[in-house]
């Protein structure tokens, strides 16, 4: 792993936000306006999905993705100007928060400035012309990262947004196929510019993963990417995920995926936690019972990891908006404002460096237990706590001798009542608990 990430990180909340679609007019100045709301839902960390002018040729939908870059070293003039995006780094800042770019390194649009001036950096075609490895991804070229001068212009790029322009990190799209050696290379530079940068790997879900290598393509998987990366996404259960909501997998199936990953991965490993990111579908498209999603929204701030909010999951919103058109955030759902802010709190009071043992109490209510860990001095594992999330549509009695929850009577800290375990049961009422078990 990054030698140098920190486990502060795991009680981190990050804000993604698509500036087209996040506002009526769609500009980094309409979202500097916003910043104290988002800041007031407990926000540490702004990612911010890519900046940069959109490609015209082969473009998708009318305004085209925005993962089809044109030029990396200049912002979108639909958004705003350079000076725009300035002033809202430095508001950002201002209110003690942290903002992330996007960086999609692995392709470029057809009329890139970089195709133009460089096409001897990108991948071929056998005929000789440009063209991706990735099959429907027909609207960018990609990139060919055996030619080291790529990798010194990619790196002078990052260099001149933490430097001029003061971004905190990056977001890494499709990390896994462009080369760990270089994101490596691009960490020890930029952090002489800017000490402390947060790098997010957008790692693969396990379909892709064995998909691109079974097409030639090298695809690195989590273990490899944290060598160079603070963060990976959380695909490598999301299937479990999606298989419990679906009727597909157990509980129990996503318990185990959970903790898997406090066995494969090193001691100060991240994830990026989430119920939703603009390229799946809504949690709360997936996720219809308001006291459920109430309950799965609590699971993603007490797993152990960076909590991701996007814009638009405060308000339950159910519909994913468009990459290729102006397809606006609907604000009108059901608001999880006060909810968020509690649970913020919550999460900064939860141990970053702990173990963590997750398990299906029953069909549908799951129990974590964080426990911190061991100090040299004494060889004794330190404070306990507990979370208990009805993830169906009721809550229920469930068991905890099991997971060695005493009999007494605790104080919930997401909504500051007792609770009280008897003669080893405990009785979830179907809303989140959070409840230390020192006495």
């Amino acid at each position: 792993m990054a030698e140098n990430t920190t486990k502060a990180l795991r009680n981190c909340v990050m804000y993604s936000v698509f500036v087209r679609n996040y506002s009526e007019a769609g500009t980094f100045q309409a979202l500097e306006r916003d910043l104290h709301r988002i800041k007031d839902l407990g926000v540490d960390i702004i990612w911010l999905m890519p900046i940069h002018p959109c490609g015209v040729k082969n473009r998708k939908g009318n305004l085209g993705s925005s993962y089809a870059i044109r030029d990396y070293r200049a912002v979108n003039p639909e958004f705003g100007t350079l000076e725009d995006f300035k002033s809202l780094v430095s508001a950002i800042h201002k209110l003690g928060m942290k903002c992330i770019i996007d960086v999609v390194y692995n392709h470029t649009s057809p009329d890139s400035v970089l195709a133009h001036k460089h096409p001897e950096w990108f991948y071929h075609k056998a005929d000789g012309s440009f063209g991706n490895r990735i099959g429907d991804w027909w609207d960018v070229i990609d990139l060919d990262y055996s030619n080291r001068d790529l990798w010194e212009y990619q790196i002078d790029t990052l260099k001149m947004w933490v430097g001029e322009y003061q971004v905190d990190g990056f977001r890494c799209d499709v990390a896994p196929i462009v080369p760990v050696a270089f994101w490596k290379a691009a960490r020890e530079a930029v952090e002489e510019v800017h000490h402390g940068c947060i790098w997010l790997a957008e790692s693969g879900e396990l379909p892709f993963i064995t998909y691109t290598r079974g097409h030639g393509i090298p695809c690195a998987s989590d273990s490899e990417l944290y060598q160079a990366f603070d963060i990976c996404y959380d695909y490598d259960m999301y299937h479990r995920y999606i298989g419990y909501l679906s009727g597909k997998n157990t509980l129990t199936d996503y318990a185990n995926a959970l903790n898997l990953q406090e066995y494969i991965y090193p001691d100060n490993y991240d994830k990026l936690r989430f119920l939703e990111n603009h390229d799946k579908l809504r949690g709360a498209f997936l996720i219809r019972d308001e006291r459920a999603r109430r309950n799965w929204t609590a699971l993603s701030y007490f797993l152990k990891g960076t909590t991701l909010i996007y814009n638009g999951q405060e308000r339950s919103a159910d519909h994913v908006p468009s990459l290729f058109d102006k397809d606006n955030v609907s604000w009108d759902g059901t608001d999880l404002t006060m909810l968020m802010r509690k649970l913020y709190s919550v999460c900064k009071e939860l141990p970053v460096d702990c173990t963590e043992k997750m398990y299906a109490a029953s069909h549908d209510i799951m129990v974590g237990i964080r426990t911190v860990n061991a100090s040299a001095a004494t060889g004794k594992p330190g404070s306990r706590t507990a979370g208990v999330f009805c993830l169906g549509e009721a809550g229920g009695l469930i068991s905890v001798n099991e997971y060695d929850i005493p009999d007494g009577i605790y104080t919930d800290l997401i909504h500051e009542r007792q609770v009280e375990v008897s003669m080893g049961h405990l009785s979830a009422d179907g809303e989140p608990l959070v409840f230390s078990l020192d006495h």
